[in-house]
């Protein structure tokens, strides 16, 4: 049974800080984040990477903020305001990837990684060059990674179809990058002709329950533009309330199911359509 979050004035007083991409028809990015930070009921900044010009039917291109200025919102952000945990997602650059990293190189907090590298239309969200040093960096500063299939294999440079090279798969950047504690890895990529979807938690801990399982009914719907961005978020925001991974997961797990049945009939857009996460908030 899941422990009940812990409402203090201790927990209502930290904040999160999304560092994402702006999506101008508010279906993913930092609008998707903030968006999920307040349906949940926790309170969230942003700090934007990239500016992008898209809609529901795809990205048609993205503008990238200069690094040295995502790094001083960051730096403000974090001076200011009581940040426990920061969420990334659209990178942009190699560049901003490595500042960010020195960004937050001393912050001592839960760092919750999406790794946004490719639009579900096949745009090219992040710019990669031969190493990609800041990539590999920020990697090396973050607690949790909230990949899908096809993220995961391109952060391990391996060819993924089956559950069992997904886990073997992150146990390897487990390996890889000391400082991550789970890997929370969305299932909707794997085995996507079946009727139930699996999510995936993947702990470092030394025992035999290190892998968790969610399972929930694939649900049939073009509406689904940020779900990436609104699960990883929704694991940070529980995350703050609970503090702990196993909660964090299952929680944002059944808050994605709750959020995509909602949004299966909303009509907007022409192309995939994004999540209600108003009406989320309106019934809870």
């Amino acid at each position: 049974m899941a422990t009940k979050p812990n409402f203090s004035d201790h927990h209502t007083s930290q904040a999160i800080l999304s560092i994402a991409g702006s999506d101008p028809s508010g279906g993913a990015g930092i609008q998707a984040d903030l968006k999920t930070f307040t349906a949940i009921g926790v309170y969230g900044g942003a700090a934007i990477t990239c500016l992008t010009a898209q809609n529901s039917l795809g990205v048609s291109s993205c503008l990238p903020v200069a690094p040295e200025f995502v790094k001083k919102q960051i730096e403000l952000v974090l001076a200011d305001l009581p940040v426990s945990h920061i969420k990334t997602g659209m990178l942009g650059t190699d560049e901003i990837a490595g500042v960010m990293a020195e960004a937050l190189h001393d912050f001592s907090g839960e760092i919750i990684c999406d790794p946004v590298l490719t639009a579900s239309d096949g745009h090219e969200l992040f710019r990669k060059n031969q190493c990609n040093p800041g990539l590999h960096a920020l990697l090396n500063t973050a607690t949790v990674l909230t990949p899908n299939l096809p993220e995961l294999a391109t952060l391990t440079g391996q060819k993924l179809e089956t559950v069992h090279e997904a886990m073997e798969a992150a146990f390897a950047l487990l390996a890889r990058y000391p400082k991550l504690r789970a890997i929370a890895l969305t299932g909707g990529h794997i085995r996507e002709q079946a009727d139930v979807v699996e999510d995936f938690l993947i702990l470092r801990q030394e025992s035999d329950n290190n892998i968790l399982t969610a399972k929930h009914a694939r649900i049939i719907t073009r509406n689904t533009h940020g779900t990436g961005c609104t699960f990883a978020s929704a694991f940070t925001a529980y995350h703050l309330l609970y503090d702990n991974y196993s909660d964090a997961f299952f929680k944002a797990s059944a808050f994605m199911d709750v959020l995509l049945k909602q949004s299966a009939n909303l009509s907007l857009g022409s192309g995939n359509g994004p999540l209600a996460h108003h009406l989320f908030r309106s019934k809870t």
